[in-house]
């Protein structure tokens, strides 16, 4: 079922005119997968790059991670009622499945918990916490299940507030000393929580930014973050990806990719 609204009623026409004259068939692939990414339905699509993403062989978690951090709690639920209408099983058990150690108990804890949304805010709780976190990662002698415990069971409300006590008792921010090279997955997962908690707009942000500065570029990023945003926060995320580079973000994508990729993301953006 088709999203509805003016840019997808406008890629839709798109779309159909480029099966009529058969020029589809000469998209890349890239654009064929972001355009049946986009034409689902908001659950239908997580779903879907959940199950990519699981089934991925280069082990990338992001889009579990952002389901679970991003997300409000009823739109989760909603992904995971149609992940398993979709494979028929639930998408805990395919994290699970693909994961091990604490990487699985952080993922699995993530898409399974349904958070508080209130905006109270516990700022003893938040003071305590911080320094669990704190004595948890500091010289990487990581207590992983309480790093495990904080992410996934406090609000993002209560969360930010442990973020901020952290960085008002230490003077740099939780993540800035986090990862070093040899970080495995599971700190890189915990990296991804607490950047999409604490700000996922600047979050989105940077995956746009490293899509397009590597050799190369990574089209699922940035098709993900075009799809799953475009009617929510995207115009937010372009202001910021402008703040932050000194470049339009329709500029960049204009230069960077083309044919009807490119029209596709630009229309996204409202530019095309």
């Amino acid at each position: 079922m088709l999203i509805k609204g003016n840019k997808s009623e406008k890629l839709t026409w798109i779309f159909t005119a480029r099966i009529s004259s058969n020029a589809l068939s000469l998209s890349s692939p890239v654009t064929l997968r972001a355009m049946y990414r986009w034409i689902l339905e908001p659950a239908e699509r997580y779903a879907l790059l959940a199950n990519v993403a699981v089934r991925n062989a280069k082990k990338d978690y992001h889009v579990i991670v952002e389901i679970g951090c991003v997300l409000e709690p009823e739109e989760v639920l909603a992904v995971k009622r149609a992940y398993q209408n979709r494979y028929k099983h639930s998408l805990e058990e395919d994290v699970a499945a693909h994961t091990s150690d604490h990487l699985r108990q952080l993922l699995v804890g993530l898409v399974s918990t349904f958070r508080y949304g209130g905006d109270e805010i516990n700022a003893r709780l938040a003071k305590t916490e911080a320094a669990i976190l704190h004595e948890a990662i500091k010289d990487k002698k990581h207590n992983h299940e309480e790093v495990i415990r904080v992410l996934s069971t406090r609000s993002k409300t209560q969360l930010v507030a442990t973020f901020n006590s952290y960085r008002d008792e230490h003077s740099f921010s939780i993540t800035k000393k986090l990862l070093d090279d040899g970080s495995g997955d599971f700190l890189k997962a915990v990296h991804v929580a607490i950047r999409c908690i604490n700000d996922h707009k600047k979050y989105y942000e940077k995956v746009l930014r490293n899509a397009m500065k590597r050799v190369g570029t990574d089209e699922d990023g940035l098709t993900r973050v075009f799809v799953t945003r475009a009617e929510k926060d995207l115009k937010d995320i372009e202001e910021l990806y402008y703040k932050r580079n000194s470049v339009q973000l329709e500029d960049a994508v204009a230069r960077e990719i083309s044919g009807d990729y490119k029209r596709m993301l630009l229309t996204l953006l409202g530019k095309h």
